[in-house]
């Protein structure tokens, strides 16, 4: 199960550029360099370029915030020809942790600040634990559904089927928040990287508006942005 930021994947293959950037040292955080302008895209290099300076930030973070969780973060770029344009976190057969981009989510990004705090986004997502948190949700949900099922008097078809709605339903509970939180810490990561996080969360106003829909899993955009705001308004207050 990969956690997306705008829209989920099962799986992922073909990841074709993974920037040997992690491990860098990072400095105590203080107040960063500000962008006077938004950095243009439209280069593979523009787009190292922002890892180098993300990447750092958001294994360091990694590092002071876990016990025991891998941080030496992986960034991918998936070229696949024609699928959509997405950001993606999930896991190697090792347990590394990969944030993946789509090239059309790049070609998309009108700025650097975008893609920073897209990057910060599903880098918060590994940080904050929320793959194996929304898997252990869909574990118990699978799991109450099933006794549930069998207890009717279903049949093995009929509790199997009950098992797949139990575990979607349960992941779904959650997933607005696991965003919310993703967006706030993402915002930190973006803005300590030296980006601007409000101008990078300006990305949500040119996607579809999920609204505020029962078992929905992402947030109405509106609010999104508006916490990213408020974030932003805090780390500028030293909070």
């Amino acid at each position: 199960m990969a956690t997306g930021f705008g829209m989920r994947v099962a799986g992922w293959t073909g990841l074709v550029l993974a920037l040997g950037l992690a491990g860098c040292a990072v400095p105590s955080p203080q107040p960063p360099m500000r962008m006077i302008e938004p950095a243009p895209l439209g280069t593979m290099q523009s787009f190292a370029d922002i890892v180098a300076r993300v990447e750092p930030v958001a294994e360091a973070l990694c590092r002071a915030r876990t016990r025991g969780v891998p941080c030496d973060l992986q960034i991918v770029v998936d070229d696949r020809p024609g699928i959509p344009a997405n950001a993606f976190q999930t896991r190697d057969d090792r347990g590394r942790p990969i944030v993946g981009f789509t090239v059309p989510l790049l070609d998309d990004a009108l700025n650097a600040d975008e893609i920073a705090f897209v990057m910060g986004h599903e880098a918060a997502h590994h940080i904050a634990g929320h793959m194996a948190r929304q898997q252990q949700s869909a574990m118990n949900g699978a799991l109450v559904a099933g006794v549930v099922a069998a207890m009717s008097g279903a049949d093995d078809a009929g509790v199997a089927r009950a098992q797949n709605l139990g575990a979607n339903a349960a992941a779904r509970r959650y997933s607005k928040d696991f965003e919310l939180e993703a967006d706030a810490l993402g915002a930190e990561i973006a803005w300590m990287a030296g980006y601007d996080p409000v101008l990078g969360a300006q990305f949500f106003a040119r996607l579809p508006d999920p609204g505020d829909k029962f078992l929905g899993t992402h947030p109405p955009n509106k609010l999104r942005i508006e916490l990213v705001r408020q974030r932003l308004a805090q780390l500028e207050a030293g909070r």
